[in-house]
């Protein structure tokens, strides 16, 4: 017999949280899905473990967690952790595996926010051990205080790649008295000319500007450099990472390190909604697919909603207020409050979330990822890793007659390793619509069908089947 519950909530990052938390106040019977052991998502992760030291090397942003999960613990919202949903049907049927054991929820109401992650650029050597994601590296320093070892950085940690949590990073680190040796900062040039226009209005945002200057100038004070201008950076070594180097104008530039942190801004995480068959758009500023939604995160799917970065990236602060969004009309769609009653309590919540986005336009034209890691690989850098296909082999595929990913899929099982082109499925179109000379929306995206977790057959033979 599979369970029941009115509303079903997927991630426990704070657009989760949010939802959940919300909800339950309004009489809403919840239960919260999570794939990790406590609430908080990646932005908050392990917030209730964090003492007081921990969440001064994390920052103040970080800290905000606390009362967000302090809020959800009090609630009457269940919850599921360890949990990975790994189908979501339009009858509103949930498969979710939790400690080995599968079973089937069946909801009235559905919110996903399953949130964002980074988005990968291959480049050369990336693969190697010792390169990984600046958002890695801070989840090591998050859930288990983690820190590389100074005999393994020799010179200091090197970051590099364009977006605000890059300072971010880099200050954590700081704090937590690791030695940095360089910001290689990708940001185009022409990003500035861009984000210009959109300057006043970021300034009347919610603090963002004043605290990425304050970052920086942390950094400065603490003698980081910060390198500006820099393009096609490579990763030397055999067996690990030994260099990094880097173009600045014509001049080729290497620095000695055993760690390069990279990061190209984050997309939506939207595998989960992908396969249930959510709309999507294309995202012109963001570069990136995303649901289609309405004003309450309602799809085309009826009586699921997004929320949170999954639905399109805007920051942790807009993923609770879309949360919240989301529960008033989840509460309104069960019959717990009309939509009078909906709207008023809607009315705050949408004033603090335009205040809070203001800042986007700005942040998207400024951190435009650079069009020489989206579509320029040269032939022999590998852009899927589960499968080791090369950019030339993507590129055969194209002279070969392929027009889109989901083709150049059967033909170099790019995309079919055990992420399901989660890393490289961006990377593949733009390099797909690059070799055709078309725009990335003409060409499409990686098709996605469930399971989107895996699941093994033990799991699956735990299931009560009617």
């Amino acid at each position: 017999m599979s369970e029941r519950c009115a509303l079903a909530v997927i991630g426990g990052g704070p657009a989760g949280l949010a939802t959940a938390t919300t909800a339950a106040e309004l009489g809403v019977q919840v239960e919260l899905f999570d794939e990790q052991s406590a609430p908080g998502g990646q932005i908050y992760r392990a917030i209730e473990n964090a003492d007081t030291e921990h969440q001064a090397i994390l920052g103040q942003d970080y800290a905000r967690g606390a009362a967000l999960a302090q809020s959800f613990r009090a609630s009457a919202a269940g919850y599921r952790s360890d949990s990975d949903v790994w189908a979501v049907t339009p009858e509103r049927q949930i498969g979710v595996i939790s400690f080995g054991s599968a079973d089937i929820v069946d909801a009235q109401f559905i919110v996903i926010a399953t949130g964002s992650m980074e988005r990968a650029l291959p480049f050369p050597g990336w693969t190697l051990p010792g390169v990984m994601t600046a958002g890695a590296g801070q989840v090591l320093l998050k859930q288990e205080g983690m820190v590389p070892d100074d005999t393994l950085i020799g010179g200091g940690v090197v970051l590099a790649g364009s977006g605000p949590l890059l300072l971010l990073v880099a200050s954590q680190y700081l704090h937590a008295g690791v030695a940095i040796q360089a910001l290689l900062d990708m940001t185009p040039r022409a990003g500035y000319l861009q984000a210009l226009p959109h300057l006043p209005l970021a300034l009347i945002a919610d603090g963002y500007i004043g605290k990425g200057r304050a970052l920086k100038a942390e950094l400065r004070r603490a003698d980081v450099p910060i390198i500006s201008g820099v393009t096609n950076i490579s990763a030397n070594g055999d067996d690990r990472i030994t260099s990094v180097e880097y173009d600045i104008g014509s001049q080729r530039q290497t620095l000695d390190t055993g760690l390069l942190m990279v990061h190209f801004g984050v997309v939506p995480n939207g595998h989960l909604a992908a396969a249930l068959g959510v709309e999507e758009i294309w995202d012109r500023r963001q570069l990136c697919w995303r649901p289609s939604t309405d004003a309450w995160g309602g799809t085309n799917i009826d009586g699921v909603a997004i929320a949170g970065d999954c639905g399109g990236i805007a920051g942790a602060r807009a993923a609770e207020y879309s949360g919240r969004l989301a529960a008033f009309q989840a509460a309104c769609s069960l019959g717990l409050i009309d939509a009078e009653e909906r709207d008023r309590l809607a009315a705050p919540v949408r004033q603090a979330l335009k205040r809070d986005i203001r800042v986007r336009p700005f942040l998207e034209a400024l951190f435009t990822p650079p069009a020489s890691l989206m579509d320029n690989a040269v032939d022999d850098t590998v852009i899927c890793r589960c499968e080791e296909v090369t950019a030339g082999r993507l590129r055969e595929a194209v002279s070969l007659g392929c027009q889109g990913p989901n083709q150049v899929k059967a033909f170099t099982r790019a995309g079919m390793g055990p992420c399901q082109g989660r890393q490289c499925g961006a990377a593949v179109s733009h390099i797909v619509a690059a070799a055709r000379g078309v725009e990335v929306e003409l060409v499409g995206r990686f098709r996605v069908r469930p399971p989107v977790k895996p699941i093994t057959l033990g799991a699956l033979a735990t299931l009560d089947v009617d």
